[in-house]
């Protein structure tokens, strides 16, 4: 018999199976074109260098959840790393609409929207190279949160790999380099855990290689400081609703010490919202699942997430 402790490997992002991803329609550059025709040059300077910026997006009840905020951060990190995207965010918003009308998708579907640089005239790194404008794809998939992964929750182990400083490569870039966390990935794996938990250049507890992440202690909500994990919209959104809902919430610098020791422990994110946390260096979290702070959190967000359809609809009229 399996136990939970024995369990394959699972990840924030697993999600149900959905036949009908087999067949969906990608946007590449202003064209739609079925998943398996779906391709980018390989001078492409996203392929070359990881030189490009992405963003994940949920789609609820036909609305694309907090897209101002998405936009904001896209936008961003784009003129940070002077990548022209040549579109406004409603254009943007077009494309998204496009692709999963195409694919007759109105909720539970995923967006992983990705901006490069572009096409280099020469294999080598100078982004004068790009001489033909940014490349701009969108994939959605018909994609629902893993029930298996919100029940037994997440198996982290903390990792050598830590998350830098912000003049070395600032961790706030949703950029497509993204090999530390590849590397954070695979030593949490060889550790026989599912996903990495990651420390800042200080030994202070900072985020994992794929979501942001929370304590409980207490009746309080620790997360880090902020400085050296990427700003999820996600993770700002739970801040601002424990700060309006009376739920003591702290960003401060705390370490493995203080999370072993966790009542709760969860992760946030776009594509599953708050997934709970099981152990951390095989130490279990409060009871090993979902805790009851984490649960009350979830059901706020879901209402902020209405509340944003509902605000986004009035707005278009």
């Amino acid at each position: 018999m399996t136990t939970d402790a024995q369990a394959p490997g699972k990840t924030t992002h697993d999600a149900e199976e959905d036949a009908r991803n087999r067949d969906i329609l990608i946007y590449v550059d202003g064209e739609l074109v079925h998943k398996d025709e779906a391709k980018v040059s390989v001078y492409d300077s996203g392929f070359m260098l990881g030189d490009g910026m992405w963003e994940g997006m949920r789609l609820y009840d036909g609305e694309w959840a907090f897209f101002d905020e998405h936009m904001d951060r896209l936008f961003n990190s784009c003129k940070a790393v002077s990548l022209d995207i040549g579109k406004t965010p409603e254009e943007i918003r077009g494309i998204l609409d496009r692709t999963a009308a195409a694919n007759g998708m109105t909720s539970d579907a995923h967006c992983r929207l990705m901006i490069t640089r572009g096409r280099k005239a020469k294999p080598f790194q100078h982004p004068g190279l790009s001489k033909w404008g940014p490349t701009i794809v969108a994939i959605v998939e018909h994609s629902r949160p893993s029930e298996d992964v919100q029940r037994r929750g997440i198996r982290l182990a903390s990792v050598p790999q830590v998350r830098g400083l912000p003049h070395s490569q600032d961790p706030k870039f949703n950029s497509h380099s993204k090999l530390n966390c590849v590397i954070a990935c695979l030593q949490a794996e060889q550790a026989g855990a599912d996903e990495a938990l990651m420390l800042d250049p200080h030994g202070f507890v900072n985020t994992t290689n794929a979501c942001n992440f929370f304590i409980v202690r207490r009746g309080e909500v620790w997360t880090s400081t902020g400085d050296y994990c990427m700003n999820g919209v996600t993770r700002q959104k739970v801040i601002d609703l424990c700060r309006d809902n009376g739920i003591p919430v702290l960003e401060k610098n705390f370490s493995l010490y203080e999370a072993y020791g966790a009542d709760e422990a969860f992760l946030t994110g776009t594509f599953g919202a708050q997934t709970p946390v099981a152990s951390i260096d095989g130490k279990p979290i409060g009871t090993g699942k979902a805790g009851p702070v984490m649960m009350r959190i979830r059901t706020l967000y879901k209402e902020l997430v209405a509340q944003n359809r509902a605000e986004q609809q009035a707005r278009r009229g």
